[in-house]
C-alpha cells in the first residue's frame, strides 16, 4: 500500500468535496470517503478526504469522531493533516470548530496550528481578522439567517477564541504580503505569547499559496479549502488535467436541494424561470408519512425522460422560520433531509445517473441512502463543487452557499 501525503478530515460531506476539488486542480490524485473507513485504503491516491456529518453534532461527538478519523489516517501514513471547516466559519458558541481543533491538537501533540476559512474563488476572504462574503461581512450574508449554524459575529479571533481552551491571535495581511519566511516568523513570535491558534488573513489566492509555502512543516493544519491549493507545491505536485479524470456519465438527470441559502435558492428561482419542471417539498406534508415521497417520485417519473428534474424544500427565510416554528428546527431539518434520501434512493431506482445534491446535510443523508462509501474527485462545475463518480453513477454535492445561480443546468453541460 502507497503511503499517502496529505490526510484530511471535513466536517460535513460538501465540505469534503470542496476540499478534495481544490487538491485536485492542484494535480493531486484524491479520494473521498464517506466516515471513517472500517479497513485500509486499497487506492492508490496522493490524499484522501474523511467525511464527517460532525458540523452540527454535540461538541464532544464531533471531537470523538474527528480523531478516529486522525487515527485512520495516521495509519495510512499520512504526512501532514487538515480539518476542514466551511468557507463560513459556521459553529455556535460552543463549536464544533474550537472542540475539534482542541481534540487533535491534543492527540497529535501540537501546540500550535493556524485557521482560515478563507477562500476567495467562493468570495471568502479574511483581512484583519474579519470575514467578508463577497462584499459583505459574514453576518450581513445571510448567515445570520442559518437554521442551524448562524453566524453574527464576522470577528474570528472573537469568535474562536470563544470555543477553544487555546489563546487565539492574528496574523494579518501585513505579514502575508512579506512572504513565507514572516509568516514563519509571526508564528514564532506568537507561540513564544502563548498563542495556540491564529487566525490568517488572506485576500487573494497569491496569499494562499504563500500561506502553502510556509505550512510546509506544520503537522495540522485547520482552514476551509482555500488553503488546499497551497499545499500540493510543498509535496512536489503540479497541476494535471489527469488527476480529475472521471468515467462517462451515464443515466437519466436530476437535482434534489434541501438548502435555504441564499446562493441556493437563487440557483431554484433561475431553474424554474427556465421552464424546467420543478416539484416543491412541503416539509408540514411528511408528518403524514411517506405519501409526499411516493407523490414526489410519481411526478419525477414521467418527466425524467425529457432532461433534468429538480425536487426541492428550498425556503425562503420567512417561510422556513415559520415551518421551524411550528415543528422545531431539529425536526424539521431531519424530516426533509429523509425525505430528500429517500427520494435520491427512489430517483437512482428509476434510471438517474447524474445527480446534483444542493446542501450539506442533505448531501450527507443522501450518499448514507445510496450506500455510498468512497467517492472519486473529477473536475469543477464551480468554485468549491466538483463532479464525483460513486457505484457506477456521477454526484455532485453542492454547499447551499456555492455555485452561480444557472448552476443546476450548467452542472449537467459541464459534465457533458
Amino acid at each position: 500500500m502507497k503511503k499517502i501525503l496529505l490526510g484530511c478530515i471535513a466536517d460535513d460531506f460538501t465540505g469534503a468535496t470542496d476540499l478534495a476539488n481544490n487538491l485536485v486542480r492542484s494535480g493531486m490524485r484524491v479520494v473521498q470517503t464517506i466516515g471513517v473507513p472500517a479497513t485500509p485504503l486499497d487506492a492508490e491516491v496522493d490524499a484522501v478526504v474523511v467525511s464527517l456529518k460532525s458540523r452540527t453534532i454535540a461538541p464532544g461527538e464531533a471531537a470523538a469522531q474527528s480523531v478516529k478519523a486522525l487515527e485512520w489516517l495516521q495509519a495510512q501514513g499520512a504526512q501532514q493533516i487538515y480539518f476542514k471547516y466551511c468557507s463560513t466559519f459556521d459553529s455556535t458558541a460552543q463549536g464544533n470548530i474550537g472542540p475539534v481543533t482542541d481534540a487533535l491538537m491534543a492527540a497529535m501533540g501540537v501546540d500550535f496550528t493556524i485557521a482560515t476559512p478563507a477562500f476567495p474563488d467562493a468570495g471568502r476572504t479574511v483581512f484583519k481578522g474579519y470575514l467578508f462574503v463577497g462584499d459583505v461581512l459574514l453576518h450581513e450574508s445571510g448567515m445570520q439567517d442559518h437554521p442551524l449554524t448562524p453566524m453574527t459575529d464576522p470577528n474570528l479571533v472573537r469568535v474562536l477564541q470563544a470555543q477553544t481552551k487555546h489563546k487565539v491571535g492574528l496574523i494579518d495581511y501585513k505579514v502575508i504580503g512579506q512572504g513565507a519566511q514572516a509568516i514563519g516568523e509571526r508564528m514564532t513570535s506568537l507561540r513564544e505569547q502563548g498563542v495556540g491558534i491564529a487566525i490568517v488573513d488572506a485576500v487573494s489566492n497569491a496569499d494562499l499559496v504563500v500561506l502553502g509555502a510556509a505550512l510546509k512543516n506544520m503537522p495540522l493544519v485547520t482552514a476551509g479549502s482555500g488553503v488546499a491549493i497551497g499545499l500540493p507545491g510543498n509535496f512536489g505536485i503540479a497541476p494535471n488535467p489527469e488527476s480529475a479524470a472521471l468515467p462517462k456519465a451515464t443515466g437519466l438527470k436530476a437535482i434534489v436541494s434541501g438548502s435555504c441559502s441564499r446562493a441556493t435558492n437563487l440557483q431554484v428561482a433561475d431553474f424554474v424561470a427556465r421552464g424546467l419542471p420543478a416539484f416543491v417539498l412541503d416539509p408540514l406534508s411528511l408528518l403524514s408519512g411517506d405519501a409526499a415521497v411516493l407523490d414526489a417520485l410519481k411526478w419525477a417519473e414521467s418527466r425524467l425522460a425529457a432532461g433534468p428534474v429538480l425536487i426541492y424544500s428550498t425556503a425562503a427565510p420567512e417561510a422556513l422560520k415559520r415551518i421551524q416554528d411550528q415543528l422545531g428546527v431539529q425536526q424539521a431539518g431531519e424530516l426533509v433531509e429523509q425525505a430528500l434520501a429517500s427520494i435520491a434512493k427512489g430517483l437512482v431506482a428509476l434510471g438517474v445517473g447524474q445527480l446534483v445534491v444542493a446542501g450539506g446535510e442533505t448531501s450527507g443523508a443522501v450518499v448514507q441512502a445510496l450506500g455510498m462509501h468512497q467517492l472519486q474527485i473529477g473536475a469543477q462545475i464551480d468554485p468549491g463543487v466538483p463532479w464525483c463518480a460513486a457505484n457506477g453513477m456521477h454526484i455532485t454535492l453542492k454547499s447551499g452557499n456555492f455555485g452561480t445561480p444557472d448552476f443546476f443546468t450548467k452542472a449537467f453541460d459541464h459534465i457533458a
